[in-house]
């Protein structure tokens, strides 16, 4: 799925209305989806429908997308199974012209577990084929590798609106504020704007506190598993970014072809979207217009939640 300006990273053209919902409402809305009536295209059990979120890439968001996989895929499994991991390839980018559908087939419904295939169609073509396992709440051994040690608070760390408002002034503060429903706090600067890189920066790694910009009515663990989802696929690139010593401002500005291309996530324990979690990330390797990341999600409280990796096309010229 293209990314070339998810991120906040260029001004609004315009103000939202007072009758513009805010943008975690309308995130929760998009995520609850339609049931749409008849078998899928190629004989799938479900079909599902929903709308995008809009961007300023004019775009479907490729995490809006997985997250919509996930709620889609959920809906089918036996009460009680929980999403424990997925793999997902992004097809083609998405248009905001029209809704996309969701056909979910069923592979396999075990003692414990759920196997489910989830292709995202829009006008006829695959745009995300995802497959997800399901598992019921079972007892078993425990292992988490740590939390980095002397991790500064989400209180005292700028938020990327801070940081953005400072930089490009009420304009980029303002756009923050319409288009965002997560807030972003990078431990040691964002990537969003050009920075120099020093010798002291540790380039490979980046920390970043991640939270929804609001408390979430709901406590179904499902739709905070996808909202977790729909999150992270905005932040998995940036390490590889920044050791490049690139921004999403030269993503945005076309230098930077930057496009998600796979993403793999696998859910430890129960998570909630709207605390704050430390996404602990690194750029593992870059090579061929590749680049992979890979992040582990942690509770303030050092918990592990979650771990996910995703590959990218990132074409830039070969270093010297």
């Amino acid at each position: 799925m293209d990314r070339t300006a998810d991120p906040v990273t260029e001004p609004a053209d315009d103000t939202p209305s007072d009758t513009t919902p805010d943008p975690l409402t309308h995130l929760l809305e998009v995520l609850d989806l339609r049931t749409v009536d008849g078998p899928g295209p190629r004989g799938e059990d479900d079909v599902f429908e929903g709308d995008s979120v809009a961007g300023p890439a004019q775009r479907a968001y490729g995490g809006q997308v997985l997250a919509q996989a996930i709620v889609s895929a959920a809906r089918t499994v036996p009460e009680g199974r929980m999403i424990h991991s997925l793999h997902g390839y992004f097809l083609r980018e998405g248009s905001l012209e029209a809704p996309i559908g969701f056909a979910v087939e069923r592979l396999r419904d075990g003692r414990s577990f759920s196997a489910r295939r989830t292709h995202a169609m829009q006008f006829g073509k695959p745009i995300l084929s995802m497959i997800a396992s399901f598992q019921e709440d079972q007892p078993g051994f425990e292992l988490e590798l740590p939390m980095p040690d002397g991790v500064p608070a989400p209180e005292e760390v700028p938020s990327a609106f801070e940081e953005l408002a400072a930089a490009g002034g009420e304009a980029a503060r303002a756009f923050g504020a319409q288009r965002s429903a997560f807030e972003l706090r990078h431990v040691g600067g964002s990537v969003y704007l050009p920075r120099k890189v020093s010798d002291d920066d540790a380039p490979l790694t980046q920390m970043v506190w991640m939270r929804a910009r609001r408390e979430i009515a709901s406590d179904d663990q499902m739709l905070h598993r996808a909202m977790l989802a729909f999150a992270c696929d905005q932040v998995m690139l940036e390490p590889a970014l920044r050791a490049a010593g690139k921004s999403w401002a030269e993503v945005g500005g076309g230098q930077v072809p930057l496009a998600s291309l796979d993403h793999a996530m696998w859910w430890h324990r129960d998570v909630r979207a709207d605390e704050w979690l430390l996404y602990v990330q690194g750029a593992a390797s870059a090579q061929g217009g590749r680049a992979l990341g890979h992040a582990r999600v942690y509770k303030q409280d050092g918990t592990l939640v979650a771990s996910m990796a995703q590959e990218g096309m990132m074409r830039l010229p070969s270093s010297p």
